[in-house]
């Protein structure tokens, strides 16, 4: 049922009727009028109402990025909406600029503010330059070393659920599991344990949360549409007041973004019921707070902790703490789930690579014990080695998305040949451009990494690399790699997220061995905003099976 009074419908078909005649004017701008962009190379849409960026984002649109490197290079035009110029990029001097040097210049494009807004509210990526500086600043003492340390045993506690249950579904001989399935319940206790201080999945035995089954059904409406429930909140914006376009939305013909709603709503009462929580177990005191799920050790406990303390000036405000609480998780569990399956069915593919890391994780649990201290964790080399080699093949996000803010200028480390045959060797670039990052591109290019880029090689990482790693200045925060972005808006928990994937290795290889099942050679993965696996290509199921046996000492 609307959310709308019957007398309101005038009101909104007024504003509809305004917004699509500021649509047209908007299209027909970009039709005719020239731009400097236009004398970049690249693909003509494949109709006026089909853009390229529809090709871009398809699932199963990997044909259509190789094609783009193969046919136009590192520098790409695309036709966006409406007409609109896109700036298709992983030439490693422009990212560099876009991302670091003049990095003050790029920030989220606005769709994605006002799209992030609608599902997290207040938090680091629904703001503008100014909040997220603060937020920022607060969250990223919270992601310290030695908080990393602190939920290393928290995490262990949940790798050690995940043993039982594993070893529940195999049973005594070598079974097909959907390791996704595994891997996916694993990570939203993970980030509910060292993110929030709250149970979310109890993974060694049936049980169900609340805010765990909310969350299982936002992602797949996320993962299948994401892309144009963005697109169409980028021009519901213009509707009237923000709460009255949240009612609109109701009114709207589009089903998947009325029940996008229901959900957000959901997530955000269930988000409040854990805050107002944690805020009562804060004021009880350190004894309080020790007590409860995570020991007072998770992020969310120290950022009240430290927020308690804060200047008024960099003190959040209850809504951007809730805001980070629903991103800590969205951001959190696919990216997990979906690296670490990537990560088996690679050893599963590899044995021998799956015997090294093995040797390697029991020689040191030998010396430091069945749960592996931080510090010798992170230090093992062949495990790191690995990590770090199927992030750079393999990250969860294909593309990352900057806009001008203002008219700039690109430079390239090569000159490309313009559409009118002169020599481009730096892109004026129109304030308002929406420019993607290629990080695939970028991790996999045979010029920086050499002939072998493409190949799943561990060893590259335990000598130097090519000089021509060095040289190309990759902006990136982890390992010359984009994986986890660069500049003011990387990724901050990139280092709870290697500490995740490296506690469920040493937990999950030490007692478990993994190899293809019939069906993995019928896995396909899926480009979105986090690429996930189904079986086949017109599945739209996320699943990933593969062989897992018990090991027995």
């Amino acid at each position: 049922m609307s959310l709308l009074p019957v007398s309101a419908y005038p009101v909104v078909a007024a504003c509809l009727l305004g917004t699509i005649g500021w649509l047209l004017w908007f299209a027909v701008r970009n039709y005719i009028t020239s731009s400097p962009l236009d004398k970049i190379p690249g693909p003509k849409p494949t109709s006026l109402l089909k853009d390229n960026m529809e090709q871009l984002l398809h699932r199963h649109g990997w044909d259509f990025v190789d094609e783009l490197g193969n046919k136009y290079g590192k520098v790409v035009r695309l036709t966006g909406q409406l007409g609109s110029r896109v700036l298709y990029v992983w030439d490693p001097l422009a990212v560099h600029h876009i991302f670091v040097k003049d990095g003050d210049s790029y920030d989220l494009p606005e769709w994605g503010i006002d799209g992030n807004y609608f599902t997290l509210e207040k938090s680091m990526v629904s703001v503008h330059t100014p909040a997220h500086r603060r937020q920022r600043k607060m969250i990223n003492a919270v992601f310290s070393i030695k908080h990393m340390r602190s939920v290393t045993p928290l995490f262990y506690g949940v790798s050690h659920k995940l043993r039982v249950g594993l070893a529940a579904d195999v049973g005594d001989t070598p079974t097909t599991v959907d390791i996704l399935n595994w891997f996916g319940r694993t990570a939203l206790e993970l980030i509910g344990q060292g993110g929030l201080g709250y149970s979310l999945d109890p993974l060694d035995r049936p049980g169900r949360t609340e805010y765990g089954d909310v969350l299982k059904q936002f992602l797949p409406l996320l993962f299948l549409n994401g892309h144009w429930i963005q697109s169409v909140l980028k021009y519901v914006k213009y509707i009237g007041t923000p709460s009255f376009r949240a009612a609109a939305i109701d009114w709207l013909p589009i089903p998947e973004l009325r029940e996008l709603k229901k959900v957000v709503m959901e997530m955000d009462k269930e988000a409040m019921k854990i805050y107002e929580m944690k805020k009562h177990n804060l004021e009880g005191g350190e004894e309080t707070m020790i007590k409860q799920v995570g020991e007072g050790k998770d992020i969310m406990s120290h950022m009240l902790r430290a927020n308690k303390v804060a200047s008024d000036e960099e003190r959040l405000e209850e809504a951007e703490i809730i805001g980070q609480m629903s991103l800590l998780v969205l951001a959190g569990v696919d990216t997990t789930s979906n690296g670490m399956t990537q990560l088996m069915l690679l050893l599963s593919e590899y044995p021998e690579i799956q015997d090294k890391m093995r040797a390697e994780i029991r020689q040191a649990q030998v010396q430091h014990g069945e749960d592996i201290p931080y510090d010798i964790l992170v230090a093992l080399p062949y495990m790191d080695a690995v990590c770090r080699e199927s992030m750079r093949l393999y990250p969860p996000a294909a593309f990352v998305y900057r806009e001008a803010q203002n008219d700039t200028i690109v430079p390239l480390s090569e000159p490309i040949t313009g559409t009118d045959g002169t020599t481009v060797k730096e892109i004026p670039v129109p304030s308002g451009t929406t420019l993607v990052a290629g990080i695939s591109a970028i991790n996999c290019s045979k010029e920086i990494w050499g002939e072998d880029a493409l190949e799943f090689k561990p060893e590259r990482w335990l000598s130097p690399l090519p000089s021509t790693v060095n040289d190309a200045h990759i902006p990136g925060v982890y390992s010359n790699l984009m994986t986890f972005t660069g500049g003011r808006r990387s990724c901050i928990g990139f280092k709870f997220a290697q500490l995740e994937m490296k506690v469920l290795l040493t937990t999950a290889l030490s007692s478990f061995k993994v190899s293809l099942a019939d069906e993995s050679k019928d896995v396909v993965w899926n480009l979105a905003s986090v690429r996930y696996p189904t079986i086949g290509k017109d599945s739209t199921l996320p699943a990933c099976p593969i062989t897992v046996e018990r090991i027995r000492d």
